[in-house]
């Protein structure tokens, strides 16, 4: 049986940041770009370029490696041409592959919002297809407002995708942007469409006002539209998007839907999905949901009694995927299995291997376990993961020890009498036997204590020259005065490889310390590797020279 190939769109670092309280920096979205790769969508929207610095910036480059990046922005204004309107010029410009712009499909938004005809609306929207396909962009067209439009006037509506895909739109993508059409209402709607456009040219954009858009999502696909639009863990305005990191394993692992479609999405992807799910929720500096679906913590758990019993007999019965096909897993409290699978992967990332049945297995799971109950996640910290798993196995080299650090801040007048405050930090390393110490001012304790921390390592200095501190997140994790407080420094060196470690302490200070020192200790094992390699590389030169 042949199938439909289904492409998945995602909308995060445009759709998402119009979340409350959710502003991404330029850091931000190139990390993110990260993991959106590792999930393996087909497009990724990044913003609307000339609407901000950080837009404009992040598109003055290509930022994937697989996926067709994506602008995003609004059709021609009236009473000019595309071809002279700065906004779709910014997009055509841009270093994107392809531009999504956004129509109304509703005769009454385009009197409302935009004070202009639907004539006119038309004739502005076939410009800006024809424009921007001529520089050579594939162009979808974000029908706004459609689900509403359509049931007001239809026809008005219908006009809009035939007139996108006559001008040259590669998509048309039909849009429930208050969130309130029922699936039962997107199915019908999405029939009719159909009889005026190709499904495999027509995609669905569904928002969760009513808690739906992963249904409506599917409705729409069931219906015959072949892109689906969503965000990382339903991120968006109001009550979010359609739940991508619900809807894939969906499409994915359910015979309905793993029968009839197709997507770009490998098991290898999959079984990175929670930590992906994981990071992104790291990087917002937000928890976890525990009950997400698929990637939760409780997604998969089970308390002791009369299902934890039958679970043991059959793990099926009371589990509708298997916890490892997504990356998560299984969490009984009469078991100590859970979590080897997931561990063993993890290690393999950095290269160690070792054996199931290998007892430093259970001690690094144990330690894990204990560790993420003190409040240390290591699903967006995979550099702090590395650093530990060679510490318990006991291949961490001994690099530099930490016999003292001090961080000062003092508020005080200077000599103009202006108020300032100024920091320092003082650090004592031990360095093959040798202590050294760094005095240093920073921008804050933090910056201080980094800048101390790598003035003199020694032997190892110039093997973190180029070693970055690019973000730093601080999160709450129990309040009082006596909270714990979960630190995630992010860094990056000269081969553009990102890694992120984590501290944890009542204390922020050595919380901040604690995911600094490992960070530096995380580049020295980098650099390790490639030394050794080209050492490695070097002797079998020579032996083969002599030969």
């Amino acid at each position: 049986m042949s199938r439909d190939r289904l492409y998945l769109f995602d909308t995060t670092l445009r759709d998402g940041a119009q979340t409350a309280g959710v502003e991404f920096s330029l850091e931000d979205k190139v990390a993110i770009i990260g993991l959106l790769e590792e999930l393996g969508v087909d497009y990724i929207e990044g913003g609307y370029p000339g609407a901000n610095p950080v837009d404009t910036a992040f598109f003055e480059q290509k930022r994937t490696k697989k996926a067709t990046f994506t602008a995003f922005g609004m059709t021609k204004r009236t009473g000019r041409s595309a071809a002279n309107d700065p906004g779709v010029q910014a997009l055509v410009n841009s270093a994107a592959a392809a531009t999504c712009f956004v129509a109304k499909a509703w005769d009454y938004q385009v009197e409302l919002a935009l004070g202009s005809t639907t004539d006119e609306h038309l004739e502005g929207l076939a410009d800006t297809v024809r424009t921007a396909a001529s520089a050579g962009k594939e162009v979808l067209i974000d029908l706004e407002h459609f689900f509403d439009g359509f049931k007001a006037n239809p026809e008005y509506a219908l006009s809009c995708v035939t007139t996108a895909l006559d001008a040259g739109a590669r998509w048309v993508v039909l849009c429930d942007t208050n969130g309130g059409t029922m699936p039962a209402e997107i199915r019908g709607i999405v029939g009719t469409v159909l009889k005026f456009a190709p499904g495999d040219k027509l995609g669905i954009h569904p928002h969760d006002d009513t808690g739906q858009a992963v249904a409506n999502a599917l409705a729409a696909v069931e219906a015959g539209v072949r892109q689906v639009q969503g965000t990382l863990n339903g991120l968006g305005e109001r009550c979010g998007n359609a739940n991508l990191i619900t809807l894939i394993p969906t499409l994915v692992l359910k015979p309905y839907y793993a029968e009839r479609f197709e997507t770009g999405i490998t098991p290898a992807h999959l079984e990175r999905l929670t930590h992906i799910s994981r990071a992104f929720d790291d990087r917002l500096n937000r928890a976890p949901a525990r009950q997400a679906p698929y990637v939760g913590a409780s997604a998969f758990a089970t308390k002791a009694g009369i299902h934890a019993s039958a679970l043991l007999k059959d793990f099926s019965t009371y589990e509708h995927v298997p916890p490892e096909s997504v990356g998560n897993e299984r969490a009984i409290m009469v078991s100590q299995q859970a979590g080897k699978s997931n561990l063993l992967t993890a290690l393999a990332r950095h290269d160690i291997t070792l054996e199931k049945d290998d007892q430093r297995l259970e001690k690094l799971l144990a330690t894990v376990k204990q560790r993420e109950a003190r409040g240390y996640s290591y699903d967006g910290a995979d550099a702090s993961f590395a650093v530990l798993a060679r510490s318990v196995l006991g291949t961490l080299p001994s690099f530099f020890d930490v016999e003292h650090y001090r961080a000062m801040v003092e508020r005080r007048h200077n000599a103009q009498g202006e108020e300032i405050t100024v920091t320092e930090a003082v650090v004592k390393v031990r360095v093959q036997g040798e202590l050294l110490m760094s005095v240093a001012e920073g921008n804050g304790p933090v910056n201080a204590l980094d800048q101390a921390l790598r003035k003199d390592l020694g032997i190892y200095s110039s093997r973190i020259e180029d070693l970055e501190l690019v973000d730093f997140k601080v999160r709450i994790l129990d309040g009082g005065t006596g909270a714990v407080t979960r630190v995630l420094v992010e860094s990056k060196d000269s081969t553009g490889e990102r890694w992120t470690t984590i501290g944890v302490s009542s204390n922020i200070i050595d919380a901040s310390f604690e995911a600094l020192y490992e960070s530096i200790t995380y580049k020295l094992l980098k650099t390790e590797a490639s030394q050794s390699s080209a050492v490695s590389t070097t002797a079998r030169l020579a032996q083969k020279a002599a030969g």
